[in-house]
């Protein structure tokens, strides 16, 4: 069980801002915009989710990342963040996703890495310290704080 620490939102591009609360249907968050479409924002990529934990980690090697600067919708805290894998439902609040995939880091987020290496969060870099992907398969209001149970 673990806790949803922020949602990120931005009309485009990184990073993104906190919100208190969030409409999430099929496209992902409600008001969120990709700037490039055609990487990001397809029905298996409708949120994106990270680590508080992991992003702690990283701080403490010195870069300067912090919840919602690397893209992620929603940033989860308490969490065993090996057990998100694809193929995982979970339940945030009233809404059911599912991990489609692992992302693929992006140039855009060199500036939250010391030494410019975004690729420090690519999954074949560090395993179990990537950001993922996932699809609504139930949408709903997440709001800060709200449980987070992992279901399959």
């Amino acid at each position: 069980m673990g806790r949803v620490h922020q949602i990120s939102i931005s009309q485009g591009g990184v990073p993104k801002l906190a919100v208190q609360q969030a409409a999430i249907d099929d496209t992902g968050v409600v008001g969120d915009v990709q700037a490039d479409r055609v990487h990001h924002g397809h029905p298996e990529q409708a949120l994106c989710l990270f680590s508080r934990e992991v992003i702690e980690g990283m701080q403490g090697e010195g870069h300067p990342i912090e919840p919602g600067s690397a893209g992620e919708n929603i940033t989860v805290s308490g969490m065993d963040w090996g057990l998100v894998v694809p193929g995982t439902r979970m339940a945030i609040g009233e809404v059911e996703i599912e991990i489609t995939g692992y992302t693929t880091p992006c140039s855009k987020n060199a500036r939250w890495f010391k030494d410019g290496d975004y690729n420090r969060m690519h999954v074949n870099k560090s395993p179990g310290e990537s950001r993922v992907y996932a699809r609504v398969l139930h949408g709903g209001i997440v709001t800060t704080g709200d449980a987070i149970e992992l279901l399959a």
